[in-house]
């Protein structure tokens, strides 16, 4: 038990280190499990084919742009929609509303992570450099969707498609077709559990006319679109499986992300989202582990050198 004393003596950790602590919860920093996996299968696989073994410093400088470039994202979704957290119950408590995070401290942080996005891209290749505005556009274009489209969930996954395919052009500085079909597949999958996650909102986003799917055509119809964009998705992963030649580890892993999605839409149902943060946020987390997982295995297998 801490007495009033220690209390007052206690110097507590510094303001700077409060700041930083509540960007990264306003970013909520750790959801980036949900991006880095398929980065990550997208630059092995690119590094196998071009030369055999783990470039390193290059796997880092990936990690490092997508942690940068999705911090950037969170924060200028987070201050543009600041207004409309206020409004919902649900969101109010986040750091921009309750002034755990001002603007200013949101601004700072966002053109930080933006800075380390672009320099981590100048350190791979001139393409990368070249190409990464044309990442930054969607990430911006995103928040204000849900204010002129009904489909703002197409919009944030052709950002996240972005993700593979910026990460296979870090190793090989070409394009490539295989990694199309993965940004795709990301893209879609993304796009299709945002539909999930937006359910929970709708008589909020009805009441101050923010636009969604859910919003527009009820929670049945979207859940039943989230179940479409997965089946896609599945059907993607399995092209990209092909595209790749990949060995029977990567099969293993597919199996197990559609056993999963199966999972994920039995939980969720139109007049029951109680369980939908399982679905959202467990379920979709251990997808894109395991996959990474499964494809890491099988890119070993086939003789990925370290």
């Amino acid at each position: 038990m801490t007495s009033a004393a220690e209390g007052v003596l206690s110097p507590g950790p510094a303001p700077s280190t409060g700041k930083i602590r509540a960007f990264l919860r306003l970013v909520m920093i750790e959801h980036s499990v949900f991006a880095l996996p398929f980065a990550y299968i997208a630059a092995l696989t690119a590094m196998f084919q071009e030369y055999g073994d783990v470039h390193w410093t290059r796997l880092l400088l990936v990690t490092v742009a997508m942690v940068g470039l999705r911090t950037f994202a969170m924060a200028v979704n987070r201050i543009i929609d600041r207004e409309i957290d206020a409004r919902n119950a649900r969101t109010a408590g986040r750091e921009l509303v309750t002034g755990a995070v001002s603007v200013r401290t949101a601004w700072t942080g966002a053109l930080i992570a933006v800075v380390v996005f672009l320099g981590a891209a100048a350190l791979l290749n001139p393409l990368c450099l070249a190409l990464a505005p044309v990442a930054v556009i969607p990430m911006v274009v995103y928040p204000y969707g849900k204010r002129f489209t009904n489909f703002p969930h197409a919009i944030l996954g052709l950002a996240q498609a972005m993700g593979p395919v910026g990460a296979w052009l870090a190793v090989t500085g070409q394009w490539s077709w295989d990694a199309v079909i993965l940004g795709l597949a990301v893209g879609i999958w993304i796009g299709g559990f945002d539909l999930i996650y937006a359910c929970q909102d709708v008589l909020a986003d009805r009441v101050h006319g923010v636009k969604s799917t859910p919003a527009r055509f009820g929670v049945p119809a979207a859940l039943h679109g989230a179940r479409v964009c997965h089946v896609i998705t599945t059907g993607l992963l399995v092209w990209y499986g092909l595209a790749i030649d990949a060995g029977v580890f990567w099969w293993v892993g597919l199996g197990f992300a559609a056993a999963s999605f199966v999972y994920e839409h039995s939980v969720v149902r139109p007049h029951d989202l109680s369980r939908l943060n399982r679905a959202f946020f467990t379920v979709n987390g251990v997808i894109g582990i395991v996959l990474f997982v499964f494809a890491l295995l099988d890119l070993v297998n086939l003789g990925l050198g370290w």
